[in-house]
């Protein structure tokens, strides 16, 4: 580990608070990095040498606590805990600001791969990647089957009317990046709203699953769940309808968005919903709609990332060719509510 703290976390304050907090968890000075990848909430891993743990933490210069509730994560990973669905052991959540600047939680570290591309499931060969993609659905049965009330989440969030307020959170989230014509979007949002299907029965539901957000260990067994900012209680199938949306192919060489659907052995996404179907006992004859909701939805957050991109407010590789997507995703959307 680099001896350089990262931006977010200061090692030496970090380990006064786990002294007082938890003595004896930390044996010695702490290290820590920031871990790549993540779209929103901070993550570093942090080691005394001997253990390692896992620090969530908001954005630097977050605004809206809502938006970043590190309480509301900290729960859902507590109650989910002894349950089927595989989680980190949590240490402790931490509302003090004075000791990194934001409310944070520290969990255990958990050994295992987010396989984000289907060059980075390529080497594993067409039988692991089917195993693990065949997994990611069954993890997703397990979580969906959680009794909410039974491990305490009754109360975590407002089924009644979900998609309704999902469909118009995403509306006014379009309207906020609105900086050039896109053709197509305007009309999914409105298709969408006059198609809406009646919901299933509520569950937790992680609201971005995918299999980036889990960690698979050398046995193509699913170890963690990760992510769970985005969680609630609501409609199982947009987890599902997400989880189709990311595994089907976009057939875009280069593209800075890419999903796993082209790894030799990836199950097709029919075979995905066939399995939840089965496994979980739902209908699933109105994904369709969830699909291209999931198609909805990341055109908007493509579009919210492009917008801020062409105001000098996001900076890095690959975000000038956002805004090429966006379209992509809005065909993707309509094609498939028209083909549902």
């Amino acid at each position: 580990m680099s001896s350089a703290p990262p931006p977010g976390l200061d090692p030496e304050q970090l380990r006064r608070f786990l002294d007082r907090e938890r003595p004896g968890l930390v044996a010695g000075p702490l290290e820590a990095r920031l871990i790549e990848g993540g779209r929103s909430n901070l993550t570093y891993v942090v080691s005394d040498g001997t253990g390692r743990w896992v620090v969530r933490r908001p954005p630097l210069g977050h605004v809206l606590a809502t938006a970043h509730d590190m309480r509301r994560e900290h729960r859902v990973i507590s109650a989910l805990a002894g349950t089927a669905v595989p989680v980190p052991g949590v240490v402790l959540f931490c509302e003090d600001e004075s000791v990194l600047g934001a409310p944070f939680y520290v969990m255990e570290f958990v050994e295992g791969t987010p396989y984000r591309s289907a060059g980075e499931l390529a080497p594993l060969g067409a039988e692991r990647t089917r195993a693990a993609v065949l997994g990611l659905v069954d993890t997703l049965v397990d979580l969906h089957a959680v009794d909410p009330a039974a491990v305490g989440l009754g109360d975590f969030g407002r089924p009644e009317g979900f998609l309704d307020r999902q469909l118009r959170r995403w509306g006014k989230q379009l309207d906020a990046s609105r900086g050039r014509e896109l053709p197509g979007i305007d009309e999914l949002h409105a298709a969408l709203g006059r198609a809406l299907p009646v919901s299933p029965a509520p569950t937790v539901i992680h609201g971005d699953y995918r299999l980036d957000n889990v960690l698979i260990d050398g046995d193509d067994r699913i170890r963690a769940v990760l992510d769970w900012e985005m969680s609630t209680l609501g409609d199982p199938l947009t987890d599902l309808g997400l989880l189709v949306m990311y595994s089907t192919p976009l057939d875009l060489p280069n593209s800075p968005i890419s999903t796993t659907a082209t790894a030799p052995g990836h199950p097709s996404a029919a075979e995905l919903v066939e399995r939840y179907a089965a496994r979980s006992g739902r209908d699933t004859s109105t994904l369709s709609w969830y699909t291209a909701f999931a198609w909805f939805k990341l055109a908007v957050i493509l579009e919210g990332i492009h917008y801020r991109f062409t105001l000098g407010q996001t900076v890095g590789a690959g975000f000038d060719r956002i805004g090429e997507l966006v379209p992509v995703f809005i065909e993707h959307g309509l094609t498939t509510l028209q083909e549902g």
